[in-house]
C-alpha cells in the first residue's frame, strides 16, 4: 500500500541582486532582495528526485527573476515567482515571502512581503 502525503519543499535565504523599486533613487540601480520559498507538493516515501521539486529549480527562478529587468514592486516579485513555481503541475501552494533589506535602513532590518497562491 502506498500513502500520499504533502511535502513542504523550501528554499530559504536566498540573497539576490534585483533592479526594483519605484522610487527614482532605486531606478537603474540592483539592490539586494531576501527570497523565501515553500511550494506544497504531493509525495510518496520514494527515494526518486524525479518525484519531487528539486531546491535548485526554486533557487535558479529566484535567480532568473532578478535578472530580468526592473521590477516596481516587490509584490509584482513575489508573485512572478510564486506563478513561476506553480507552472509545475504537482505544486498545489506557494507560499513566497520577499524582504528588501535596505529599504529602511538604518531604522529597519528589513520589509517586504509575504504572499500565498493556490490553485
Amino acid at each position: 500500500m502506498s500513502t500520499l502525503a504533502i511535502s513542504k519543499v523550501f528554499v530559504t535565504g536566498v540573497q539576490v541582486q534585483a533592479e526594483i523599486g519605484v522610487y527614482r533613487h532605486e531606478i537603474g540601480r540592483v539592490q539586494p532582495l531576501i527570497v523565501d520559498v515553500e511550494l506544497d507538493v504531493p509525495t510518496n516515501a520514494s527515494d526518486r528526485l524525479a518525484e519531487t521539486v528539486n531546491y535548485e529549480t526554486i533557487l535558479k527562478a529566484a535567480q532568473d527573476l532578478a535578472g530580468q529587468g526592473h521590477i516596481g514592486m516587490v509584490e509584482t516579485f513575489a508573485h512572478r515567482l510564486a506563478e513561476t513555481c506553480l507552472e509545475d503541475p504537482r505544486v498545489t501552494r506557494a507560499r513566497v515571502r520577499i524582504e528588501k533589506p535596505l529599504a529602511l535602513a538604518p531604522h529597519a532590518v528589513g520589509a517586504g512581503v509575504e504572499i500565498v497562491v493556490a490553485r
